[in-house]
């Protein structure tokens, strides 16, 4: 899998009436993600049917790059943050390239 790196989709829900302060925190996450070692994309969605559903599209170098996004001063910031704007832990999922 180092060959290829690792592929994550993380989705989050905002609460009722937390839509534009969710997307404001998770777009605060975008800049500093960029920047750290291994980041190869990063990129935030919303849909456009349902406003309150965010999901990152990542790619990352290797697991231990992104262990150490995991760790990174900017998401335990976010994360500490999620209970009072997400409607549910976020779903993080973890893929590998098989073609």
């Amino acid at each position: 899998m180092s060959d290829n790196g690792v592929r994550v989709v993380a989705r989050v829900v905002a609460r009722p009436g937390k839509v534009e302060e969710l997307r404001a925190l998770l777009q605060g996450l975008v800049e500093p993600t960029h920047r750290e070692p291994g980041c190869l994309t990063y990129e935030l969605l919303q849909n456009k049917t349902d406003s309150t559903d965010f999901t990152f599209v990542e790619e990352w170098r290797s697991e231990a790059d992104l262990d150490a996004h995991l760790q990174s001063p900017h998401l335990r910031q976010a994360r500490s943050r999620l209970p009072e704007l997400a409607a549910a832990d976020p779903d993080i999922r973890r893929y590998a390239v098989v073609g």
